[in-house]
């Protein structure tokens, strides 16, 4: 797609946000079956919200999203949508997951936000996302394109 942006009725915006979510006490929970479920969680989140996830991508202990949105949702919030539904969502399809992480928690509290722009350009952040910590560790489990809402 030539134009990523994103047009509204009295705006046109190119907003792209790496998130990175820890798990909870950085354990590794994350298996090939919850990794289908992770990117089929995030299309939903997608369809309800305007939240477009570009790449999905993780290491043993943390996620990495590269997402597009509008101006009106704040980071933050976002944050809090795709991290409270990926829980719930994930421990109800993976008990499994729950039994790791004691506490009830998928994600510590905390997270990690940098805006796509001028000093990183989206390919910049790919390839910073795909070469986070050992390569060997960096798994990619969803591509997508940037879509106009």
């Amino acid at each position: 797609m030539d134009d990523e942006h994103i047009y509204k009725s009295h705006n046109k915006t190119l907003l792209m946000y790496h998130l990175v979510f820890p798990l909870k006490y950085r354990k590794s929970v994350i298996t090939e079956e919850s990794e289908k479920t992770l990117v089929g969680i995030c299309k939903e989140i997608s369809e309800r919200y305007e939240i477009e996830f570009i790449e999905i991508g993780h290491e043993p202990d943390h996620v990495h999203f590269l997402v597009q949105s509008v101006p009106k949702m704040p980071v933050s919030q976002m944050v809090r949508t795709v991290k409270s539904i990926v829980a719930r969502e994930m421990f109800r399809l993976h008990p499994e997951i729950k039994s790791l992480l004691w506490g009830g928690s998928f994600w510590t509290s905390g997270f990690y936000a940098n805006t796509v722009g001028l000093y990183a350009g989206k390919e910049v952040i790919q390839k910073y996302v795909q070469n986070q910590g050992k390569e060997e560790d960096y798994k990619k489990i969803y591509s997508g394109q940037l879509k106009l809402f």
